[in-house]
């Protein structure tokens, strides 16, 4: 194994495990009732705003990560005695740096979130890739409860560095093997060599 690789996972562990990581709370075994919506918004950039102000607390931040679900198209902060609607413009979350998790076999991508998650890229959570109208492709990673993150344009760029040609369903398709899975990024012919 490159020692580069496994070098680079190890920092990312490392940084992860000094950011004070706690259990998330059981958000599916709490029913309150819906007590409308909240002026939170996260903006396109995975920056928290309460009343048109930034908050700048990331200990706050990532508390109300901890109790954000996805219900259908809505986005809500869930107590065990309210929930709270708030806005996301893009996705709740922004996959900031990955790592190729050592080991035997057909490698894991690891990926780091804003808020310092660590998500195996994996059949659970998947990698899925939507194109603009202007046609620039736009890469998500889920992450838990029905919330997403998207991978930066930096990240998006090194996994593509990844990306093999196999047949999926009968066509030719550009993606990557993480965890026993394959993710389509783009159909065979869309991407084009650098060099």
């Amino acid at each position: 194994m490159d020692s580069a690789v496994s070098g680079r996972f190890d920092e990312l562990v490392r940084a992860v495990d000094g950011a004070s990581q706690r259990p998330l709370p059981p958000l599916e075994r709490w029913n309150p009732p819906d007590c409308g919506e909240i002026d939170i918004v996260i903006d396109r950039e995975g920056v928290w705003h309460h009343e048109g102000r930034p908050i700048l607390r990331p200990a706050l931040v990532r508390l109300f990560a901890s109790v954000l679900r996805a219900e259908g198209t809505r986005h809500v902060l869930v107590t065990p005695v309210e929930k709270l609607g708030i806005t996301v413009e893009d996705a709740p979350f922004l996959a900031v740096e990955m790592a190729v998790e050592p080991g035997e076999g057909e490698p894991r991508l690891v990926f780091r979130t804003n808020l310092d998650d660590l998500v195996i890229c994996d059949r659970d959570h998947r990698l899925r890739v939507e194109i603009r109208a202007d046609g620039e492709p736009r890469p998500y990673l889920y992450v838990r409860r029905g919330l997403w993150a998207r991978l930066t344009r930096a990240v998006f760029l090194e996994l593509a560095e990844r990306a093999e040609e196999r047949v999926v369903e009968g066509r030719p398709v550009f993606g990557v093997a993480s965890g026993g899975a394959f993710f389509a990024l783009a159909p065979a012919g869309t991407l084009k060599e650098e060099g």
